[in-house]
């Protein structure tokens, strides 16, 4: 029996790439639920994986949080680079609610689609090529790093749990 794809990579996020001019490469794998299993999949560091959480303020500011695929956000970082003094992650409801073309949990970090910034977490800036899910459970997309972080208008910042800002060669 073949398997079904589940549903198509984000058509947004394939045409903002093209507008921007950022070469990409699209993959198709078998579903996959986390970051780390996607990493695992499309054969990739998982230090190059880039999950995307997303976080909503104190006064209602929402945000993409883009980190690597091992690491957890740390709340009080992410607050303290939105300049604001609470945020919290946006439940899975909000997030179907939002973006109803993106399967739960497969958000691209790209801030233009979903009208909001995007804050990288700074061991990514380390990193050549990173790769981050299309707005499916079965695609993905690898790209350059630096045209991403152009194109996108990502921030790095510290975000991740118990890390201080360290170049990935002292990890």
């Amino acid at each position: 029996m073949e398997a079904t794809i589940e549903r198509a990579p984000d058509r947004r996020l394939l045409e903002w790439l093209q507008k921007h001019h950022v070469e990409y490469d699209l993959h198709h794998h078998v579903p996959t639920t986390t970051a780390r299993e996607t990493a695992r999949v499309e054969a990739v560091e998982p230090r190059t994986m880039v999950k995307s959480v997303v976080v909503q303020a104190a006064d209602g500011r929402n945000a993409i949080l883009a980190l690597e695929a091992t690491e957890r956000v740390d709340l009080a970082k992410a607050a303290h680079a939105l300049g604001t003094t609470d945020v919290h992650l946006v439940t899975e409801a909000q997030l179907i609610e939002m973006a109803p073309d993106c399967d739960p949990g497969t958000w691209p970090p790209v801030g233009a689609i979903f009208g909001m910034p995007v804050l990288a977490d700074s061991a990514l800036r380390d990193e050549p090529e990173v790769t981050f899910t299309a707005g499916s459970h079965e695609f993905a997309v690898r790209l350059d790093q630096e045209a991403w972080a152009r194109a996108g208008d990502v921030h790095y910042v510290d975000l991740a749990e118990g890390r201080s800002e360290e170049p990935a060669w002292a990890r």
